[in-house]
């Protein structure tokens, strides 16, 4: 658990954000209606955290307020490509440009590792100065694996109006990306419907 951000911030992940890193940098803005607050990459310090805690970086990573903020401008990205593929709409032809540009910045080499606690693992190598670099290539790779794989007919966003986070539906009647949206929704529907104000 975070010690940067308050309960109140930390949202259980959505389903498919453990296997797939551009889920979670799509959802890692706050909720629609209330953005700010629940931004996970609002400064450095939080990117830093939010990177280390998804294997994105090693610990000893600290980022600057530009790399904190392209950080921020590719969510926007994979949030454009990962809607257009919720949707079956088309993408803007410069988020998916994006896209491809993050995937040649960094060449992907990984190495075999092994520690106490994980055992053997693979280990992304890449200079310190390009921490930024070396994640927006991996979510990119993450992007193209999730859209033109078989996850990407499960791909759709929280059918809660104040949410909006990405998730892969795991059964066909999943709408909700987490029990709080669907509990929210559901007493917004009791409220109004105690009150006779039309449903949302």
């Amino acid at each position: 658990m975070s010690l940067l951000l308050s309960p109140a911030e930390l949202m259980p992940p959505a389903p498919g954000e453990d296997v797939h890193p551009s889920l979670a940098l799509a959802n890692s803005s706050g909720r629609q209606d209330d953005p700010e607050e629940g931004d996970l990459l609002r400064t450095p310090e939080r990117a830093t955290q939010w990177m280390i805690e998804r294997n994105l970086t090693v610990p000893d990573v600290a980022l600057y307020e530009y790399c904190s903020n392209r950080l921020r401008e590719f969510r926007r990205v994979v949030r454009e490509v990962l809607g257009a593929a919720a949707t079956g709409t088309s993408p803007d032809r410069q988020a998916i440009a994006a896209i491809n540009e993050a995937m040649t910045q960094i060449p992907s080499v990984t190495l075999l590792a092994w520690d106490g606690q994980r055992g053997f693992h693979g280990r992304q190598k890449y200079a310190e100065t390009q921490a930024v670099e070396q994640a927006l290539s991996a979510i990119a790779a993450d992007v193209l694996n999730l859209v033109t794989g078989d996850a990407a007919a499960m791909l759709t966003q929280c059918a809660a109006p104040s949410c909006g986070r990405f998730m892969l539906r795991t059964h066909a009647r999943r709408q909700w990306c987490s029990t709080r949206c669907g509990d929210r929704v559901r007493a917004a529907r009791a409220y109004a419907k105690k009150t006779s104000r039309p449903l949302p």
